[in-house]
C-alpha cells in the first residue's frame, strides 16, 4: 500500500549515509559544536539531513517534514521524520556506529520506517502492517524467554541531569538478571538490532523523536512490544523507551515502574 513511501523512505537515508561515509574520520574539528554540554553538530549532520530532505521534496514535496539539525517544515498530515546521524558523539570521534533513521508519521501513527547503517551495509526497514526486513529478508524478534539471561541494548545521556538516578537505580534492578548490556550509543541501531533479533531488549529514557521514529515501527512490525516505562503509550512523547518481546518487555516494565 505503501511502496513509493517506503522506496522515498530507503533512498533518502542511502542518501545522507552517502554523504555521511565521505566525512567520517575525515571532519574538520572547526566545524564540530555544541548545541548544548556535550550535544554534539556537525557539519556531516546538516549535509547529511540537506540530502535526505531533497530526496524526500523531489519525491512527495507535499508532506510535511521534522529533521533534527533544520526542525519542521510544513502542516500536511503526513511528516517524514529525519534523524541524519543518530550516534554523532560516535562518529565525530572515529567510532564505527551510527546511522541514518528516516520514518514516515501520519495521526495513526509511523507508515514507514528506514534505518540505515553504511559502514556494515544494513537497510533495515519496515512498513505498517506487512512487517519488518533486515536487507531484504524477512526479520523478527528474539524468543528469548524473561529478563533472566537476556541480552540488552541501552543508553543514556548527559542531558538526562537528575533523571539520571532514576535510570541508574533501574540498571542497578537489571544489571544482575542480564546476560549482558551494551550502550553502544546509538538509539535508532539498538532499536532495529532488537527487531532482528540481535538484542533481547531495549531501554532508554529522554529519547527524541527522531531517536525512535523508525525504530519503534522496525520493532512493532517485527513482532515486539515498544511502550513507555510504565507500559503506557507516552513513549512517543516523553522518550522513555522500552522494547522487547512479550516476555522480556513484560519484566523489563515490572521492573522499570518500579
Amino acid at each position: 500500500m505503501f511502496e513509493s513511501q517506503r522506496e522515498a523512505c530507503i533512498a533518502s537515508a542511502k542518501a545522507g549515509g552517502q554523504v555521511l561515509m565521505q566525512y567520517f574520520r575525515k571532519l574538520d574539528p572547526a566545524t564540530i559544536t555544541e548545541k548544548s554540554k556535550h550535544d554534539f553538530v556537525s557539519e556531516a549532520d546538516r549535509a547529511s539531513e540537506a540530502a535526505i530532505k531533497a530526496e524526500l521534496d523531489l519525491r512527495f514535496p507535499q508532506y510535511s517534514f521534522l529533521g533534527e539539525e533544520t526542525g519542521s517544515f510544513g502542516d500536511n498530515a503526513r511528516c517524514w521524520i529525519v534523524d541524519p546521524l543518530d550516534g554523532t558523539l560516535n562518529f565525530v570521534h572515529g567510532f564505527p556506529h551510527w546511522c541514518v533513521s528516516v520514518a514516515l508519521w501520519d495521526a495513526e501513527g509511523a507508515v514507514v520506517g528506514c534505518i540505515y547503517d553504511p559502514l556494515r551495509g544494513d537497510v533495515f526497514v519496515a512498513t505498517r502492517g506487512e512487517g519488518a526486513t533486515w536487507n531484504n529478508q524477512p526479520m523478527s524478534i528474539s524468543q528469548h524467554v524473561g529478563l533472566d539471561g537476556a541480552f540488552l541494548a541501552t543508553g543514556f545521556a548527559f542531558q538526562l541531569g537528575e533523571r539520571f538516578h532514576a535510570y541508574n537505580r533501574a540498571l542497578t534492578a537489571i544489571f544482575f538478571r542480564a546476560r549482558g548490556l551494551r550502550r553502544a550509543g546509538s538509539a535508532a541501531l539498538d532499536l532495529a538490532y532488537v527487531a532482528c533479533g540481535v538484542f533481547d531488549g531495549f531501554f532508554e529514557m529522554g529519547l527524541k523523536k527522531w531517536d525512535v521514529a523508525a525504530g519503534a515501527l522496525l520493532v512493532q512490525e517485527a513482532g515486539g512490544l515498544l511502550t513507555d516505562w510504565q507500559g503506557g503509550n507516552t513513549w512517543f512523547n516523553t522518550g522513555d523507551v522500552v522494547a522487547g518481546n512479550l516476555w522480556v518487555h513484560q519484566n523489563l516494565v515490572d521492573v522499570l515502574k518500579g
